[in-house]
C-alpha cells in the first residue's frame, strides 16, 4: 500500500518519471521570512516520527452516512446551525448530517453540477458551502436553496488536485492544491463576479520553493485564524507546518516543538488550539500555537485504529468530529470490504 492516497502517487510517479509541473507565475509571489527547521528531516527520511504525549481518548459514532461505497473526506459545520457537511471522495456526494439525528441525509447527490468528488468543504457565515472537486477546482452553494452560486477551476495545464479549503473572516477563501504546490485565492470581489458562471481560480501563493522535501511536498489541509491573521498551511509529505500571511502573502515555516506534522489532513483552529488528523497513522493530534503563531507546540496525540484511517475533523459545541475515510478498505489506497455503514466519529478526550 502507498503512504498516500492517488494524487500523492501521482506526484510521486511524476518525479520518478522526470515530468516537470509547469505553473504560471503567481499574482502574489511567496515571501519567505527566516525560522529554524524543526528538525523532522531524519525522521521524515526513515518513516519514523515522534508520537508525542499520548491520551486516553473516548472514540463513538456520531453519524452514519447512507450507502455501500461513501469513502467519505471532507468536512465542515455550519457556524450558524451547527450541522454538519460531508463529502464523498468516491462520487461527489455531499451529506448533512443534523444535530441529534444519527443517518445523515444526502444534501447534493453525486455527479451534481459536474462535481466527480468532494474532497474539502467550507461552510462560512455567509449561508455558503464551498465544495471542492480535486480534479477541477470549487463549487459554491446557497446552503438555503441548494442552488449553485458559481463554479471556479483551476488554470489548463499542469496536474492538478485541489485538496482543502477555508474561508477566512473577511469572506475570502483559500484552496490548496497538493500538486501544484499551489494556494489559490476567492475573494469576496471575485465571487461577485463569478456569481452565475464559471471563473478561473487564481494562485496567491506558490510553495515549491519551501517545501524542502526529496518529493517537493504535498500542501494538504490548510485553515484560517478566525482574527484575521494568519493561514496555516500542513506539508504532509515533509511533516511541516507554515503560517501564510493574507495581506503581504509572507510564508514562515512554523517551529514545531515535541512531534511533527508527517501524514497530517485535516486542520482544525480555535483560540489557539490546532487540532489535526494524521490519516495513515490513525492518529489525532492537539497543538498549542504561539499567539503569533510562529511556533506550535504537541499537547496531546492519541492514535487508535477505530478512527478507520482519518482524512479531516470539523470543532462542533465543543467535540471533534472525525471523518472515517476507509480509504485503505477497497478504497483509493488499498484492497478490501470496508465497514458500513460509513460513519462519522466523536472524538472526546483531547
Amino acid at each position: 500500500m502507498s503512504p498516500y492516497p492517488p494524487p500523492f502517487r501521482t506526484a510521486a510517479l511524476a518525479a520518478t518519471l522526470g515530468v516537470t509541473v509547469a505553473l504560471a507565475p503567481t499574482a502574489h509571489p511567496v515571501a519567505l521570512a527566516p525560522t529554524a527547521h524543526p528538525g523532522v528531516a531524519a525522521a521524515a527520511a526513515t518513516g519514523e516520527h515522534p508520537a508525542g504525549p499520548l491520551a486516553a481518548a473516548r472514540i463513538t459514532t456520531a453519524h452514519e452516512l447512507p450507502g455501500d461505497r461513501v469513502y467519505p473526506e471532507g468536512i465542515t459545520a455550519d457556524p450558524r446551525t451547527g450541522a454538519l457537511y460531508v463529502g464523498s471522495f468516491a462520487d461527489g456526494t455531499v451529506y448533512r448530517a443534523m444535530p441529534g439525528r444519527r443517518v445523515a441525509e444526502v444534501f447534493l447527490p453525486a455527479g451534481a453540477d459536474g462535481r466527480h468528488t468532494a474532497n474539502g468543504l467550507a461552510a462560512d457565515r455567509a449561508g455558503r458551502l464551498w465544495v471542492t472537486d480535486s480534479t477541477s477546482g470549487v463549487q459554491v452553494y446557497d446552503l438555503a436553496s441548494r442552488e449553485p452560486l458559481a463554479r471556479l477551476t483551476v488554470p489548463e495545464g499542469a496536474p492538478t488536485f485541489v485538496n482543502d479549503v477555508t474561508v477566512g473572516a473577511d469572506g475570502t477563501a483559500y484552496l490548496t492544491d497538493s500538486l501544484r504546490a499551489v494556494i489559490y485565492r476567492v475573494t469576496p470581489a471575485q465571487l461577485r463576479r463569478a456569481r452565475g458562471r464559471s471563473a478561473t481560480l487564481t494562485p496567491y501563493a506558490d510553495l515549491r520553493d519551501v517545501l524542502d522535501t526529496p518529493t517537493g511536498g504535498t500542501l494538504n489541509g490548510i485553515v484560517a485564524d478566525p482574527a484575521g491573521r494568519h493561514l496555516f498551511v500542513v506539508d504532509m509529505a515533509g511533516g511541516d507546518l507554515f503560517r501564510l500571511d493574507p495581506v503581504t502573502g509572507a510564508v514562515r515555516r512554523v517551529a514545531l516543538r515535541g512531534g511533527d506534522m508527517a501524514n497530517a489532513d485535516g486542520l482544525e483552529l480555535h483560540d489557539g488550539t490546532l487540532w489535526v488528523v494524521h490519516n495513515v497513522d490513525n492518529a489525532v493530534s492537539r497543538w498549542r500555537l504561539a499567539r503569533d503563531g510562529s511556533s506550535a507546540r504537541l499537547e496531546r496525540r492519541v492514535t487508535d485504529d477505530a478512527l478507520h484511517l482519518p482524512t479531516t475533523l470539523a470543532r462542533r459545541h465543543g467535540r471533534l468530529y472525525v471523518v472515517r475515510s476507509q480509504f485503505d478498505k477497497g478504497g483509493p489506497m488499498g484492497e478490501g470490504t470496508p465497514s458500513t455503514p460509513f460513519t462519522i466519529a466523536v472524538v472526546r478526550g483531547i
